[in-house]
């Protein structure tokens, strides 16, 4: 019996063997095992991966399908003005874009009604018929001129107001002998126009004025004096004279 409690005495109890001995290293699962183990973590993970491949591919699909904007201002300011070539500020197409200029106007009547004015000697052509040669004749004592423009007058011979044909800048208001008083205004597109024989100028030089606007009144001058009220009207395009006549629109 002693011998007995002896042996029991003696035998290591089971909590005892499973502690480890001394110089022995405990082995501990370690965390990245710990999170293997677990269900949740592989689902976790590929749901991650493939939210971020879908990611890169949407980025790589929306960069290939932008184009470049274009902007309308500045194709639109560069084929006008040819002064935005090579510029730093581009506007975009929601800023306000540079207004249209007078070089996209046509040539308009210098007169308020067309339909109550006479073209009372035309225009010299050279190309043009006897009876053209005939009544484009200016007489000046005993010299004959050619008519470089076209005189305008009303049947009643009644004054009317003079209107810029074209919008420009006004570039020469002087009274004239002979020719009376002389305005004349300079246009983008290398045109100018000209009208004599007007009464007191409304304008003055470096005014701009926009196409329609009131510059005098027809008046009269010693050189066309048998005209009585009227408007001699020139236009000039890179500095030689056009006949206005090919330039205006039909009554």
């Amino acid at each position: 019996m002693s011998k007995m409690n002896e042996n029991q005495t003696n035998k290591p109890s089971q909590e005892e063997s499973l502690k480890p001995k001394s110089g022995e290293t405990k082995h501990q699962p370690s965390t990245w095992n710990k999170m293997l183990s677990r269900r949740w973590v592989f689902p976790a993970v590929y749901t991650a991966a493939a939210a971020i491949i879908l990611t890169l591919v949407w980025v790589y699909q929306d960069a290939g399908t932008q184009t470049p904007k274009t902007d309308t201002a500045a194709v639109v300011s560069q084929d006008v003005g040819g002064m935005q070539s090579g510029s730093a500020d581009v506007k975009t197409p929601d800023q306000d874009a540079a207004p249209v200029v007078a070089s996209a106007e046509n040539l308009a009547w210098p007169v308020a009604s067309p339909g109550e004015i006479e073209v009372v000697k035309p225009y010299y052509d050279q190309n043009g018929t006897d009876e053209n040669h005939v009544q484009a004749m200016v007489q000046s004592g005993d010299t004959f001129m050619t008519n470089n423009g076209i005189d305008l007058a009303r049947k009643d011979n009644q004054e009317f107001d003079v209107k810029a044909a074209l919008s420009g800048k006004v570039t020469r208001v002087e009274d004239v002998p002979v020719l009376g008083n002389v305005i004349e205004v300079t246009h983008d597109g290398n045109l100018k126009t000209v009208y004599q024989s007007v009464g007191e100028a409304k304008v003055k030089v470096g005014d701009e004025v926009k196409q329609g606007e009131t510059l005098a009144a027809a008046g009269r001058n010693e050189l066309e004096k048998d005209l009585g009220n009227h408007l001699h009207f020139e236009v000039y395009e890179n500095g030689k004279v056009v006949n206005p006549a090919d330039l205006l629109p039909q009554k």
